[in-house]
């Protein structure tokens, strides 16, 4: 036909002939009737292996393509069926489309593109699709990034966590590559048996190549960690074991002001320690006048939660500074929690003896699971845009696709378009 090359250029199809291109009123749309290339034809949807032919299936199919203006546009094509030796009777693939899929690749990757940069609203209007086909979509794509390029390749530094996605304990296990910043891996659950299928699918032979993997210090992770990563440096996260110590801290803040208000009858005592927990959470640099008067004054009239703010701080300086002296100054810290006498932080001395090895592992790589705990806050926020979808496969393939590196080009910008208008 005339123009066959710009209508294949504006309808986004490759290794294709465009036969025909019509307006269908009834439709209000554009359809074009096209068909495989010969060298395209007959080939499983499934591997793309060439296969016998079986039957012409159910007959012409309709797929979605990008708009052409304000006007639809739709591609039809026969939809016959071969049977392969792998996967037995199934509808042939299809150039312009991913197998199963009833929109173009164009279409799809453009409805992936804006569901990462652009709103809910603003997605399902543009592209007048609802936003459980928007969830279906970035499975494909992201499905199909993963058979070009095996995310979990080349792995050598892992940071393992999990995210709460829903009401009513719903986790996902979210893993992310140090070295690339992408999150490389996740599924829903909160157990050694769902971290057991990330280092399934990695295998032995990539499992044994990781160096270093950082986690927040719990049983369930370190367990499978060392069971599956013989030669991978467990790291624990700095940032919680501060946090720990935080928590020590408000412990005895707590029971200072139980004991002020119930057993010395002093509300007004109890009413000031109250006051006081800001200043003792935050750090020492980041303090306002008013906040280091509170302290001052917690240091003249309480001996034992000052020490335990001292303890806190410690410890915080001891992971801040990193390195032998960090690791020194956790030696220090953790003989002075040892005889303290105050529970919270004899308690907590235990629990970081428990977890010194990874602990000072992490002091001397200065590996921490803050990229970790980023890629979270990001999936936090998908959790909100991805509300409507049915599974949290599709929040998983949304994850992947903002912070996997699985997103794919705006079409038509990759390349600059250069054709001329002339006739095939």
């Amino acid at each position: 036909m005339q123009f066959a090359k710009v209508w294949q250029r504006l309808l986004g199809v490759e290794r294709t002939v465009v036969e025909q291109v019509v307006f269908d009123e009834d439709e209000g749309a554009i359809v074009a009737s096209v068909r495989p290339r010969k060298g395209a034809t007959r080939r499983c949807g499934e591997c793309q292996r060439r296969c016998a032919w079986y039957d012409r299936g159910e007959g012409r199919r309709r797929w979605r393509a990008l708009d052409l203006g304000p006007i639809p546009a739709y591609l039809e094509a026969d939809a016959p069926r071969v049977r392969c030796p792998e996967h037995g009777i199934v509808v042939v693939a299809f150039p312009w489309a991913r197998h199963r899929a009833r929109h173009s690749l164009m279409f799809e990757d453009q409805v992936a593109w804006l569901a990462k940069h652009a709103s809910r609203s603003a997605v399902e209007k543009l592209m007048r699709v609802a936003w459980r086909t928007v969830g279906a979509i970035v499975a494909r794509v992201v499905a199909d990034a993963h058979s070009r390029k095996d995310p979990l390749d080349g792995l050598r530094r892992l940071g393992i966590d999990e995210i709460s996605y829903k009401k009513g304990h719903k986790y996902l296990v979210v893993i992310v590559d140090h070295d690339s910043g992408r999150l490389v891996w996740a599924a829903p659950g909160r157990d050694k048996k769902t971290l057991a299928k990330f280092f399934d699918a990695l295998g032995k032979s990539r499992s044994a190549m990781l160096k270093e993997v950082s986690a927040d210090g719990a049983d369930w992770i370190a367990e499978v960690v060392r069971s599956r990563c013989l030669n991978a440096k467990m790291n624990m996260d700095a940032f919680h074991t501060v946090q720990w110590a935080t928590d020590a801290l408000d412990e005895v803040r707590r029971e200072v002001w139980n004991h002020a208000r119930r057993s010395l009858g002093d509300q007004a005592l109890a009413d000031r320690l109250k006051g006081c927990r800001y200043a003792l959470w935050k750090n020492p640099e980041r303090l306002t006048g008013r906040q280091k008067g509170k302290l001052a004054w917690v240091a003249k009239t309480n001996n034992q939660l000052y020490r335990a703010y001292l303890l806190k701080e410690e410890l915080r300086l001891a992971v801040r500074m990193k390195g032998e002296e960090g690791i020194a100054l956790l030696a220090h810290w953790l003989a002075w929690a040892a005889r303290c006498q105050i529970p919270a932080f004899v308690e907590l001395g235990a629990k970081v003896r428990r977890h010194r090895v990874a602990i000072e592992a992490s002091l001397r790589s200065g590996t921490s699971n803050a990229l970790v705990e980023s890629t979270n806050t990001k999936i936090r926020v998908l959790t909100r845009v991805a509300f409507g979808f049915r599974s949290p496969e599709a929040l998983i393939a949304m994850a992947m696709l903002a912070v996997g590196g699985t997103c794919p080009e705006l079409p038509g910008r990759a390349t600059p378009l250069s054709f001329e208008l002339t006739a095939a």
